[in-house]
């Protein structure tokens, strides 16, 4: 598939956000299989979304040794998504050859260690790729306002260690370790505190979330790696 050129009038965005949205993301059909690239800002626009444009993604649920979700909530110059809660860390494998590898993962893998560096200053000596343990993969669309969205193929990566933070805040507000209770509370009162959270953390943690983390010392039961689970 060949990357549509659209313009976008980026104007009253932020500099280095929009600098990201250059990035070239993996494009793939709806069984994974990739099928070529476009930018991020190709990927994330609603009309392409709308015609079918699909891409792969990966979403970190970082747990400290107290079993506690280390949550993120997403900075205010962020184009889509602002100021929501979500996972530990969202983002795109990178149509480069190294995030492209598949072979147990290791692409997206690689491209959730150089995320959770960029966005939250995390040593990859803290997070080593063998320690990430991949789960399952979920197929959702969400718009994020009228002109962006999403539509992707999101990888489902755990992973428990001790972790120093040196957060970007052009990319993150606030972060927090949360409980199982406490999270649950998060969830439940959104709507009356205004939380906001992003749409495939509420899918995760609707159809998924607590009965991986009641699991989260041994994790064997819960890996699913050949199904996608359509959330749509």
């Amino acid at each position: 598939m060949q990357q549509q050129d659209t313009a976008v009038d980026f104007s009253g965005y932020d500099e280095e956000q929009v600098r990201l949205m250059g990035e070239m993301c993996i494009l793939v059909d709806e069984d994974d299989h990739a099928i070529g690239e476009a930018d991020k800002k190709t990927c994330h626009l609603m009309e392409n979304i709308s015609s079918g444009m699909l891409h792969r993604a990966f979403s970190v649920f970082l747990f400290n040794s107290r079993n506690e979700l280390l949550l993120q909530q997403r900075a205010s110059e962020k184009i889509t998504f602002p100021d929501c809660y979500t996972n530990t860390c969202c983002s795109h494998p990178l149509a480069t050859p190294s995030e492209l590898d598949e072979a147990e993962q290791i692409g997206v893998k690689r491209a959730a260690q150089r995320k959770l560096e960029h966005e939250l200053g995390i040593r990859p000596e803290q997070v080593p790729l063998g320690k990430f343990r991949f789960l399952t993969r979920i197929h959702y669309v969400s718009p994020s306002d009228g002109q962006w969205g999403e539509h992707e193929i999101d990888y489902i990566l755990f992973i428990k260690a001790e972790v120093d933070l040196d957060i970007n805040p052009n990319e993150v507000r606030s972060v927090k370790y949360v409980s199982q209770d406490e999270m649950r509370q998060i969830i439940a009162t959104a709507d009356e505190t205004g939380t906001k959270l992003t749409p495939w953390f509420k899918l995760i943690d609707t159809n998924f979330l607590y009965k991986w983390w009641d699991q989260l010392d041994d994790l064997s039961a819960c890996v699913d790696p050949d199904t996608i689970h359509r959330l749509l």
